[in-house]
């Protein structure tokens, strides 16, 4: 590509997806998103892949939706398009950790809202600009949003246009932790190597379990749970042996 607006690098397992526009503040276009849209059905088919990073070059994660686009009226492929992008994201089978340090505003928030949790640089500062600008959201936020935070704080959040840092969101379960700037790339790193560490097959099946039941009352998920259960994976036997092989060990 001639112009690389998502880079793509594999490590051990781990994908980490960078949007690349830092002259930009990496600002959400439409180029954007069809090439993080590429690496999402890339990364689903590639069973090599068991955890996925989102993060942001440069300065920030993003500074949100390119209003110079906006503006000039954006050529979308088909209606609902951009939502459905994200809804691919959220949708794989892999555990997605968006890392965001600096501006996470709008359209970037629903970005990484579409993770499975954000975990957040000290620098972070996160709010949703719509009513600023006189938009209704199209990516997700009315309904993520309030799903991360509960309904009240949402309405707080989109009716203000409040920006707020990385502590507050913190506060209010928006990001599920905060590391300082200078320890935040080994902080991911490190969270990252927990999850590879555990089978990818109760990643996908926990994955699944969880949206099936979001919003389902208490008998309807447990019942779901059950019969829905997707049994135990292709590598069981050998973590209990390497387990039990350990411990062995450590006995003697």
């Amino acid at each position: 590509m001639s112009d690389t607006f998502v880079l793509r690098q594999d490590k051990d397992g781990l994908a980490t997806l960078t949007l690349n526009r830092p002259d930009k503040l990496n600002a959400l276009t439409v180029g954007v998103f069809r090439q993080l849209r590429q690496h999402v059905l890339d990364i689903q088919k590639d069973d090599s892949v068991h955890c996925v990073v989102l993060r942001g070059a440069g300065k920030c994660f993003s500074a949100g939706h390119d209003l110079a686009d906006i503006a000039e009226g954006e050529k979308v492929p088909s209606p609902g398009w951009h939502s459905e992008t994200l809804r691919l994201m959220e949708r794989l089978p892999k555990p997605v950790i968006a890392a965001v340090h600096g501006h996470c505003y709008t359209g970037a928030l629903e970005v990484a809202l579409a993770a499975d949790f954000i975990i957040a640089a000290e620098s972070a500062r996160f709010g949703d600009t719509h009513a600023k600008w006189a938009l209704t959201p199209v990516w997700g936020m009315s309904q993520r949003l309030p799903r991360r935070v509960g309904q009240a704080t949402a309405k707080r959040l989109m009716f203000t246009a409040e920006m707020f840092g990385a502590a507050e969101a913190h506060r209010i379960g928006l990001v599920e932790q905060v590391h300082p700037d200078s320890e935040f790339d080994e902080a991911v790193q490190k969270l990252a190597r927990q999850i590879l560490f555990n089978s990818p097959f109760s990643h996908a099946a926990n994955k699944r379990l969880l949206e099936a039941t979001d919003g389902r009352d208490l008998d309807g998920g447990l019942q779901w749970e059950i019969l829905n259960c997707e049994g135990v994976g292709p590598d069981m036997q050998e973590r209990i042996a390497a387990f039990t092989g350990k411990a062995k060990k450590a006995d003697t």
